[in-house]
């Protein structure tokens, strides 16, 4: 099995919110705090360290005493840029990857991710919701680093197109859909502040 101190997580924030209007999605408030925070302090006990990716507003995010990595590709390149700057700043084997703007984090996430890479042997492993993959809720094994810039360097930005590339497998949490709640719109703001009782102003 993985030890738990041997994963880093990478909080995603580094987006431009096209759909929340450019409002930085983890800088909003939630709960007593703000929504990148609820997240840190879901996830740090599950992981031996961890970092944030943002492209904007680095002091804000300085704020929480975590690293804080921009993209090292210009221009909003997508979650494999935040994958790239992750994986080129991360001291531990793994690298647990999830979105700022999913304030729902179960108590097992890095646990259930860390299984099923360690029973398949695999490098990467993603999380799956019985219907469809959750691509940005990842565990990486360091050693994809030199694929992903190879990757990259050929134009590639996709994901779902880069994963199989290694030996990859799906982990399924069709038992915790809860998990993959996300704020894209005002709309999902108010209504995902409600489903888990954190009154998330309007």
């Amino acid at each position: 099995m993985i030890d738990p101190q041997e994963i880093t997580a990478l909080i995603l924030a580094g987006g431009k919110s096209r759909r929340m209007g450019g409002r930085d999605k983890g800088l909003l408030p939630f709960g007593d705090g703000l929504l990148v925070g609820h997240v840190i302090r879901a996830i740090v006990p599950q992981v031996g360290a961890a970092m944030i990716s943002a492209n904007r507003h680095r002091e804000d995010y300085e704020r929480f005493g975590l690293p804080v990595l921009a993209d090292p590709i210009a221009d909003f390149q997508g979650p494999l840029a935040g994958f790239l700057a992750g994986l080129q700043a991360v001291k531990t084997q793994y690298l647990l990857t999830l979105p700022c703007d999913g304030p729902v984090v179960i108590p097992d996430l890095a646990q259930r991710l860390a299984a099923g890479m360690s029973a398949a042997d695999a490098d990467i492993a993603v999380a799956h919701d019985g219907q469809r993959l959750q691509p940005v809720y990842a565990l990486l094994n360091a050693r994809v680093l030199p694929g992903l810039r190879q990757a990259l360097d050929e134009g590639e930005r996709k994901i779902d197109r880069w994963y199989p590339r290694h030996h990859w497998v799906t982990v399924d949490f069709s038992d915790a859909p809860q998990q993959f709640s996300n704020i894209n719109t005002p709309e999902d703001y108010a209504n995902v502040g409600k489903a888990v009782g954190q009154g998330a102003p309007t």
